[in-house]
């Protein structure tokens, strides 16, 4: 019995991309996608006014951190479960994992979020047939640690 590989081609990055970056609040956040592989997936968003959590010291939000730490586990997520789903065409594909959704994140904070940019990394743990568990890590533009985060998502 021969299994075909997995590719992440250009088409279904592109599905990937409009899926997250249709959402309202990821709008309002300024994320922006900046790689997508079957390995990791890398976003980040540039420091605003908005987004600062402590006036005082203006550090970022930590609701900010453990959205842009869950909505790029989520990404991670969506590409481990593509695999499964492989036979179907992008359009099918797309539409049956559009029932991805958080069922837990842990957000350890490790330093106060200082900085004008945050860089957010994620990789896979395991993708079962309706769960994935995702890894994500929370930089500043200086490459320091900010916060990591362990996801596990419903996607299938």
């Amino acid at each position: 019995m021969t299994q075909n590989h997995f590719v992440l081609t250009e088409d279904i990055q592109q599905a990937v991309r409009a899926f997250f970056t249709r959402i309202p609040f990821n709008q309002f956040l300024d994320i922006e996608i900046d790689e997508l592989s079957l390995e990791r997936v890398t976003m980040h968003l540039p420091m605003k006014p908005e987004l600062i959590g402590n006036y005082v010291q203006g550090i970022l939000h930590g609701g900010v951190i453990a959205t842009l730490l869950d909505v790029t586990g989520g990404a991670m997520a969506l590409i481990g479960a593509m695999d499964r789903h492989q036979h179907l065409s992008t359009h099918e594909r797309m539409s049956k994992l559009a029932k991805l959704g958080t069922i837990d994140l842990r957000v350890d904070y490790l330093r106060p979020g200082r900085g004008q940019r945050f860089t957010a990394c994620a990789s896979l743990l395991r993708s079962g047939n309706k769960v994935a568990v995702v890894r994500s890590e929370l930089f500043n533009e200086e490459g320091l640690l900010v916060a990591v985060g362990t996801g596990t998502y419903l996607c299938g």
